[in-house]
């Protein structure tokens, strides 16, 4: 939102400088952006006057110009066609930057005569976008006057407006929080009605909920054209440009009272009946931006007898846009429903002043003052006779009344303020104050409640007014004030990026097609309103996400993808369906290299899914193998379960049709690891202690065993029982071998491993190593079916 600061002084009393009004608008919870100043761009610009003109001696189009400026009188080569003796015009003297031209004057003959300085045009000072000549100012104006005040430029404030208030979108509302912040008094601003001397010829109509109340008026026998200067230096200080009479009143009112209006050319709409009504199924509207829009029943349109001929509070129609042929006009007043404007913006990609303030909740009382001062500002400047106000439909109830306290000002903010200053505040903001109640003003529908109100009396207070006291003291939390879940997911963030992972923070959403593959995208997941169209589903899994994530980093050069996420994932819309995942991904695109590793991707990841387990403290679990969510490549995958019905992590390659469907390159693996399914420790307290570290002074030794078992015997559930075989002498089992062929029988394969044995308290003898030995086959057997191969 922007405004200048004698826009401000026509709603505003103060005499107060840019300075104070920018302070006082920051404490007061305007956050001001920037404030532009173009007198600091053409300071060194001044006003000079033409004393001389005479032609160029070399040139038939420059004429060298005596001028009158502020450094005394100095020649000057002109090209201008108005270049002329008695001009007053604006001068820039030696090195001086002209913004328009982007050059920087140096003392340079032209055609063998010096310039010492360059009379400039309107566009060249960037205060127009077209000129035909040199600026033709007054001669009223005294040499030296800056070029700022020659054309009343002044600085422009430019702030940031929070979506609850959407009366900070007219310089009306800006003035009357500066007023009860105490930087001036509000001026009272009667509307006088304008009485209407003959009936409205149009009648207007409402049709369901997009458009609760719809007013306007006649006016006949107006004269178009160019607005007045004081119009247009105004919308050209905000950055708006001026059109002409009729839509710049319109234009004037949405930035000084947030009040948005339209004018349509009577003499072009069809019929005697103008309707704002729901869209219809292949309608369309060519708006006055020059685009053609397909409108939908869920958007707000204004009708005539042809048919849908603007965007309801987004944008009029070009077919009955206004011009200077324009004799008789219908005013337009409206109060649209802020979702549905909100939604059609988005939907159609526009953001015009107007959507972007019934978007937010234009005051819906101002239909008829803002129907009454447009109509005055419109006959002042174009003469006519205006009809009578018609009126379609209900505004919205006003705000109920809130009760309300004094005493919980100080309670919820800690200011000790007297009840006569809460109420005097209150009332400056435009709240109706009683003993036991206070009202909200038609314009702040966002104060529900008491909470409400005591913010706005301590913004206007001020910040700084509140007392400077210390929390009280809080006594430590015993073990710490991280939940279990919490240590968890942190020590799973710093496991894996210790093991060479980076995380990733993705959206918690996706799109629904991404969440079926992965088994999500029900209904009652799917987002009513999404931040974007290609996320409007939460999410399953983050595994989708990180593909893309990997995916997009190989796209740019960068194929070898290491990630992870810990952060939710959702199964339905109930408590109990969020459930906390420590997801990782990897991408093995490595560059060639001479030196080839043998070691497998799949494996690696294992590798990294059992550190994280055994970090996590969780216990020892059972894999199963061809039991995998379909997204997972059935020979390649496997899951870790804690019983027969608790998974805790799946992991392995992602299925080639998942990320074909994902428009990522495989082989891709990854783990998901559910960390609500951990069981909690069963020490005291709840946390899990890790042993310190016990070396033994005994040498470890090695014994080899090669058992032949069922094909399709997964090798771990080999090596679970050789490790429990004696837990305080095995200290590892490896597999380093793994046969099918001759010597081993059909349907059976050879599992050869490696033991680790580690004594404790003395050297083992050769009894008790071959005792070990016979446990460890007889362990094997008895889970398995293992036999010791001959």
């Amino acid at each position: 939102m922007k405004f200048t600061l004698s826009w401000l002084k026509e709603h505003l009393d103060t005499s107060a400088t840019v300075d104070e009004v920018v302070d006082a608008m920051t404490m007061a919870g305007l956050e001001v952006e920037d404030v532009e100043n173009p007198a600091a761009k053409l300071a060194k610009f001044s006003v000079a006057k033409i004393v001389e003109a005479v032609q160029h001696p070399n040139a038939d189009k420059l004429r060298v110009c005596q001028v009158e400026t502020r450094d005394g009188r100095l020649e000057i080569v002109c090209g201008a066609p108005n270049a002329r003796a008695g001009l007053t015009t604006i001068y820039a003297p030696i090195g001086a930057y002209v913004p328009g031209s982007g050059i920087t004057l140096e003392p340079r003959p032209v055609r063998g005569v010096v310039s010492n300085g360059m009379l400039c045009s309107a566009k060249e000072l960037e205060v127009t976008e077209e000129s035909d000549g040199i600026v033709e100012l007054p001669d009223s104006l005294a040499v030296g006057t800056s070029a700022a005040e020659a054309f009343g430029l002044e600085a422009v404030i430019d702030f940031e407006v929070t979506p609850n208030r959407p009366d900070w979108l007219g310089v009306r509302g800006i003035a009357r929080d500066l007023a009860a912040a105490g930087l001036g008094q509000l001026k009272d601003k009667p509307v006088t009605p304008v009485k209407g001397t003959f009936p409205c010829p149009i009648e207007v109509k409402v049709d369901g909920t997009l458009c609760p109340t719809f007013g306007g008026r006649f006016i006949r026998g107006v004269k178009n054209g160019p607005s007045p200067a004081w119009l247009q230096r105004r919308l050209t200080s905000v950055g708006l440009r001026p059109i002409n009479a009729l839509v710049d009143v319109t234009n004037l009112f949405t930035y000084d009272l947030a009040r948005p209006l339209h004018v349509y050319d009577a003499a072009k709409l069809t019929g005697k009946v103008i309707e704002a009504r729901a869209g219809r199924e292949g309608e369309t509207v060519e708006a006055l931006d020059g685009r053609t829009y397909a409108v939908t029943p869920d958007m707000s349109v204004i009708a005539d007898g042809s048919g849908a001929i603007g965007l309801g509070g987004v944008m009029g129609g070009e077919s009955t846009g206004c011009s200077e042929a324009t004799t008789d006009v219908f005013l337009e007043c409206a109060w649209f429903d802020p979702t549905t404007i909100a939604v059609t913006g988005r939907k159609l990609g526009i953001a015009s002043d107007a959507q972007y303030r019934f978007a937010r909740g234009v005051d819906p009382e101002s239909i008829l003052p803002g129907i009454e001062a447009a109509t005055a500002l419109i006959l002042e400047l174009c003469g006519g006779e205006a009809s009578e106000i018609v009126v379609a439909g209900a505004a919205p109830a006003p705000p109920k009344p809130i009760a309300f306290d004094r005493s919980y000002v100080k309670k919820l903010s800690g200011l000790d303020l007297a009840a006569d200053r809460i109420d005097w505040i209150l009332g400056r903001l435009g709240f109706q104050v009683t003993n036991e109640t206070v009202t909200p003003p038609s314009w702040r529908r966002d104060v529900e409640g008491k909470a409400d109100l005591v913010e706005e009396v301590a913004r206007i207070a001020g910040y700084d007014a509140l007392p400077l006291e210390p929390l009280p003291d809080v006594p430590p939390v015993s073990g710490g004030v991280l939940t279990l879940r919490q240590r968890r997911m942190r020590d799973a963030r710093r496991m894996l990026a210790a093991r060479g992972f980076r995380e990733a923070i993705t959206w918690s959403f996706m799109r629904r097609e991404w969440a079926e593959l992965f088994g999500g995208g029900q209904p009652a997941l799917v987002l009513e309103n999404p931040i974007a169209a290609d996320l409007n589903c939460m999410r399953p899994t983050a595994l989708a996400n990180l593909v893309e994530a990997a995916a997009r980093n190989a796209r740019k050069g960068f194929p070898d993808a290491a990630l992870f996420e810990v952060g939710p994932n959702f199964r339905g819309d109930e408590p109990g369906d969020q459930w906390t995942a420590v997801t990782a991904l990897v991408a093995p695109h490595a560059p060639r290299s001479w030196a080839k590793t043998a070691a497998d991707p799949l494996f690696e990841l294992k590798a990294d899914l059992l550190a994280l387990l055994d970090e996590l403290g969780a216990p020892a679990l059972q894999v199963v193998q061809g039991q995998n969510a379909a997204w997972w490549h059935p020979g390649r995958s496997a899951r870790l379960q804690l019983g027969p019905k608790v998974v805790v992590a799946e992991f392995g390659e992602l299925h080639p049709r998942i990320l074909k469907a994902l428009d990522a390159e495989g082989p891709m693996l990854a783990f998901e690891l559910n960390l609500d399914a951990i069981p909690e420790p069963k020490k005291k307290g709840g946390v899990k202690t890790k042993a310190a570290l016990e070396l033994s002074p005994l040498m470890p030794l090695t014994r080899d065993f090669a058992f032949v078992v069922g094909a399709d015997t997964p090798a771990g559930d080999l090596v679970r029982p050789i490790q429990g075989a004696d837990k305080q002498l095995i200290a590892e089992v490896r597999v380093f071998d793994v046969y099918q062929g001759p010597g081993v029988p059909e349907g059976s394969k050879s599992v050869a491993v490696e033991v680790v044995v580690q004594p404790r308290e003395k050297t083992l003898t050769e009894a008790e190593i071959e005792a070990l030995s016979a446990r460890i086959v007889a362990a094997a057997e008895k889970a398995t079916g293992a036999k010791l191969r001959g």
